[in-house]
């Protein structure tokens, strides 16, 4: 049986990478005690993370299964954009990987879940850069500085950090892109989503279309799990 989701796992997925969460590891063993030697660790992130989202709340989608796992891994191999990268270097980034602009822009609204680190953001914040981001809500600015300000002497047990999606902040909807039109964004790419001309019409159509969004970020998801994979018999299982 395949371990269940506990609130303290589900806390573990705002703060963990895939490669470091153990219930990933949990899970992984689960099968191969079920299906020895022939479970790789590449379809169980794929896997996992397609019923993360239906667990959300988000959208049920079929994968393919079959990869196969490299023979290294390094967090150093690890090729993904900065949050304060510009929308058109992020365009070419997905483009190299065969998606569209709009695949992108749906792709990204899987930070309707999740948190981001206030070093992530944080030069966004009146209390850091002097002066106020004006293409971020006033109201939210003042609610992140308090975030990542906490009051001197409390015990941090963790990074401070802040929900990417700050009303549904547990459920993979469209609610993500209504608030980055109010200027709601919290990472800077989040919000240039809603400003730049190559994005912001996308942004609007899934911000009034939830069924547009779910089915869109499904196929996205699809397509997204086929890149760079690895089948050839030099990799392997593990």
């Amino acid at each position: 049986m395949i371990p269940q989701a506990t609130p303290q796992r589900r806390a573990q997925v705002q703060n963990a990478s895939v490669r470091g969460y153990d219930f990933i590891d949990e899970v992984k063993e689960t099968l191969e005690s079920e299906c020895p030697s022939t479970v790789s660790c590449a379809d169980i992130i794929t896997l996992a993370t397609r019923d993360a989202v239906a667990f959300s709340g988000g959208p049920k989608y079929a994968v393919p299964t079959g990869r196969r796992d490299g023979l290294v891994s390094n967090n150093s191999d690890v090729d993904i954009p900065r949050a304060s990268a510009p929308v058109q270097f992020i365009s070419q980034f997905f483009a190299n990987k065969g998606m569209t602009v709009e695949a992108m822009v749906v792709l990204l609204g899987a930070h309707s879940v999740g948190v981001a680190h206030c070093v992530s953001f944080q030069r966004r914040l009146l209390s850091f850069n002097g002066k106020h981001d004006p293409t971020m809500d006033p109201a939210l600015d003042s609610k992140l500085v308090k975030v990542c300000n906490p009051k001197a002497g409390r015990v941090q047990v963790s990074p401070p950090s802040a929900f990417l999606d700050q009303n549904t902040s547990f459920i993979v909807d469209n609610e993500f892109y209504k608030q980055i039109l109010l200027n709601r964004g919290v990472l800077q790419i989040d919000q240039e989503l809603a400003l730049d001309s190559s994005t912001k019409d996308f942004v609007s159509s899934f911000a009034v279309n939830g069924d547009k969004f779910q089915k869109s970020f499904a196929d996205a998801m699809i397509k997204m799990g086929k890149i760079e994979i690895l089948v050839r018999n030099d990799e392997e299982i593990r």
